[in-house]
């Protein structure tokens, strides 16, 4: 390999990793992708169920029926605003608009907590397309502009 060729390589891989543009792959065991509907998400009993999106978003399309509703910026601030809703042995699944911000955050938080985290496959385009009626946000799930 080219000396300038590698070494450009080498410059490109740490810069993307530096701006966060590459982040490796948990492996967490208790991570899951689940296409689970928005009926079995509203009547779990064994799930607690976050709708990280914006709360332009809640507005906009409604939101899954006992979702807490809470916008995901970081893991820190995320598990401090969702453990006290969160009980011993029950599973946490995220929800968004399209599937992708709760890629990229159920593996932040299955890294930090012992429970099952599931990520919810297609997020509420999904969940939407199959037919769900949706309820309106309030302030009580979570909603402060609602």
């Amino acid at each position: 390999m080219n000396r300038r060729v590698f070494l450009g390589a080498a410059v490109i891989s740490t810069a993307a990793i530096g701006f966060g543009l590459y982040q490796p792959e948990a492996h967490a065991e208790n991570l899951t992708l689940e296409a689970l509907s928005g009926q079995a998400l509203a009547t779990s009993e064994d799930t607690l169920l976050v709708d990280i999106r914006r709360p332009e978003e809640w507005k906009q399309t409604g939101v899954i029926e006992g979702a807490l509703l809470v916008t995901y910026t970081d893991p820190q601030s995320f598990l401090q605003a969702v453990q006290p809703h969160l009980r011993d042995g029950q599973k946490l699944a995220l929800v968004c608009r399209s599937g992708n911000r709760t890629s990229q955050a159920t593996r932040q938080i299955a890294q930090l907590i012992n429970g099952p985290v599931i990520d919810v496959q297609g997020g509420m385009n999904r969940i939407l397309r199959e037919g769900y009626t949706p309820v309106a946000p309030t302030r009580e799930r979570g909603c402060s502009t609602c």
